[in-house]
């Protein structure tokens, strides 16, 4: 199973991320669980100084950047 996190704080372009992700993951067929980061503090701890950010399993995969979900679907293999 995937863990999928997106870290933001709730802008226009983290909850598209999300969404992206999320659709990515269903086109994949992998199992998944998405959860949504918002505290200023949990972002910072994984090093991320821009949002929208993108971790997979705790890590940060993208920061900063607007990820389609043919871009995400890369991350998966």
């Amino acid at each position: 199973m995937k863990k999928i996190q997106i870290l933001g704080t709730g802008c226009p372009k983290c909850k598209t991320l999300m969404a992206n992700a999320e659709r990515a993951a269903q086109e994949a067929g992998i199992e998944y669980a998405i959860e949504k980061v918002q505290d200023i503090n949990d972002i910072v701890s994984f090093g991320v100084m821009t949002t929208p950010a993108l971790a997979l399993n705790g890590k940060v995969v993208s920061a900063g950047k607007m990820l389609s979900a043919d871009e995400i679907k890369k991350f998966f293999s």
